[in-house]
């Protein structure tokens, strides 16, 4: 993964990270939100997965069902924003639309991605730091403004 701060005023940064094939999405974005202590951000990206999982939320159960594609897929688009969850540290919420070889998409709540052969992010932190909080009887975090 590389990545580059690009502008930087009045509290507000813009970052571009690439990921490099066999990177964990998820992961990595989480892990460079932590080391660069983004509290509030919205972040978008493109590229391609060697396999990616992503979810649809189930109310009744409170879980997200997996939607495996086991397959190369392009990342139509990626969206998401980081807040600081209950633990303290960056929580990441993305949604994805992946597209396969026939043309056809899956998308949903992004669990996890394999890149290859690259994800380019663009993260754009606001001066105030955002709260994403559990709801029990929603079984899920959510921001509180």
């Amino acid at each position: 993964m590389k990545s580059r701060l690009v502008w930087e005023q009045a509290g507000e940064r813009t970052f571009v990270v690439v990921l490099d094939a066999g990177d964990e999405a998820f992961g990595a974005i989480t892990d460079f939100a932590n080391k660069n202590h983004l509290g509030g951000a919205s972040l978008s990206a493109i590229g391609a997965f060697e396999r990616a999982t992503v979810g649809w939320f189930d109310l009744r159960s409170k879980t997200y069902k997996p939607i495996e594609i086991d397959e190369q897929c392009e990342g139509l688009t990626l969206l998401g924003d980081i807040a600081v969850g209950d633990d303290g540290k960056a929580s990441l919420h993305m949604h994805a639309v992946l597209g396969l070889s026939d043309g056809t998409t899956r998308g949903g709540h992004f669990l996890e991605g394999i890149v290859r052969p690259t994800l380019e992010v663009t993260i754009i932190e606001t001066p105030a730091h955002l709260r994403r909080r559990k709801q029990a009887a929603l079984g899920i975090a959510l921001i509180q403004p």
